[in-house]
Parts: C-alpha cells; sequence; structure tokens
C-alpha cells in the first residue's frame, strides 16, 4: 500500500530530523469507520496496532479479525458501563483521565489476561471541549494507577490544540514532553508518549513522541 510506505518514510525522515532513530517510533493506524478488509490489508503489509474509539463497532472488528496477531489499542472517551468490555477486549487504552476508570479497568481485568496497558490523557492546552485530564490532576492518576493490580501504567496520551502555527504546536507537544519527563523523575517507569498525527507528527516526533496514531493518511477518507 503506498500509503503506508510514504507515512513509514515520513515517520523515518522524522526520526533522522530529530537526531533519533526511526526505531524509536511506532505507528498505531487509527481504523474508526473503516472496514475490516482493510485492516486485514494493512496487518498483511506488516502493521499490528490498531486503534479505535467507537466500542461496538472494534468489537465486530476483533470477531472479524479474530484469527490475525493485532494488538488493539482503545483511543476514545470511556463511559463507565464500557469499561467492561474494553478490560475484556483490548490490550491498550490510551483515554484514561479518572480515577474511576482507572479502578474499573483493573477489577475488570479478566484472570488469565497481562495487565492492560494504560495511557493517561492530559488536556495539556486546558481546553474546555476536550477530554482529558489535567497535568495536576495527571500526576495524581499515575500514583493512583501504579497501586492497581492489572494495570501496567505506560505514559501519556495528548491531542494538543488544533493550530497550523508551528510555534504553538511545538509549544503543546514540549509542554507534554515536560509533563511526561517530570513524571518519570519521580519513579514512574514510562515509555509511550502518544502524541501526532496525519497533519503534525514531524512536529511531535521533534518533540519526542514514540507513538504516532494515523488515520486519514493510512486509510484514506473515513466511510461513515
Amino acid at each position: 500500500m503506498e500509503k503506508l510506505k510514504l507515512v513509514q518514510k515520513r515517520i523515518e525522515r522524522a526520526c533522522i530530523a530529530a537526531g533519533r532513530q526511526p526505531g524509536e517510533v511506532s505507528l498505531l493506524a487509527v481504523s474508526k469507520w473503516h472496514p475490516s478488509d482493510k485492516v486485514a490489508e494493512l496487518h498483511r503489509l506488516g502493521v499490528h496496532s490498531f486503534g479505535e474509539n467507537q466500542l461496538q463497532e472494534a468489537l465486530q472488528k476483533q470477531q472479524e479479525l479474530a484469527g490475525l496477531d493485532l494488538q488493539w489499542h482503545f483511543i476514545g472517551t470511556i463511559q463507565s458501563n464500557k469499561t467492561r468490555a474494553i478490560a475484556e477486549n483490548f490490550q491498550w487504552v490510551q483515554s484514561v483521565d479518572r480515577q474511576k476508570i482507572l479502578k474499573r479497568l483493573s477489577e475488570q481485568r479478566p484472570d488469565g489476561l497481562e495487565p492492560i496497558n494504560i495511557c493517561l490523557q492530559v488536556n495539556i492546552d486546558l481546553e474546555p471541549q476536550k477530554s482529558g485530564a489535567t497535568p495536576a490532576e495527571i500526576v495524581q492518576l499515575a500514583a493512583f494507577a501504579e497501586g492497581l493490580d492489572n494495570i501496567k501504567l505506560r505514559g501519556l496520551m495528548a491531542i494538543p490544540r488544533l493550530t497550523t502555527d508551528p510555534k504553538e504546536q511545538h509549544e503543546s507537544f514540549h509542554k507534554v514532553k515536560k509533563l511526561f519527563e517530570k513524571l518519570k523523575s519521580e519513579g514512574h517507569r514510562l515509555d509511550t508518549l502518544s502524541m501526532g498525527m496525519s497533519s503534525d507528527l514531524e512536529i511531535a516526533v521533534l518533540e519526542g513522541s514514540t507513538m504516532v496514531r494515523i488515520g486519514t493518511d493510512l486509510f484514506g477518507t473515513r466511510e461513515y
């Protein structure tokens, strides 16, 4: 798939520009509103991690693609009544912003499964219309997560303010990176900084992203 090659080349070039190794940044293919056959095609080309934010759609795809070695990330807003299904069917959750959700995911993770990998979602620019905890709340959430049996805290996820101003983009991503480093300095063993999408992955990589979430530039226009 030509689109995949172009995205991989962008990531590689961004890493080189940042003085980093290309292997330091992983690709999460955001497959929301795209059919299972497109997921299967990307898997055949070597992509294994897929992000979904609509639970029922994701569960249907997981059924249809059950024979494939796929890693599923939940990246959408989490309602309390959805935590059991998420805990049972996803390896990663990148959109946790409340203690209640952390607690429910831990309690509802089935016996026999590895602890669920968690990225805490930070509303780094304090935008009222967006989900995510404030930076101050993130510090408390990280401490709370470390005390839960079935949670493995991996890092932070952020969707910075929508802007085409490179300076503002750099500022937002840099604030996320600083918060990430603050948590690490306090003893949290974090390895994942999920930030950057199709429009801004180069700036995100320059500011330290370890995972970029790409939808449109991989799959094309979404099918509603």
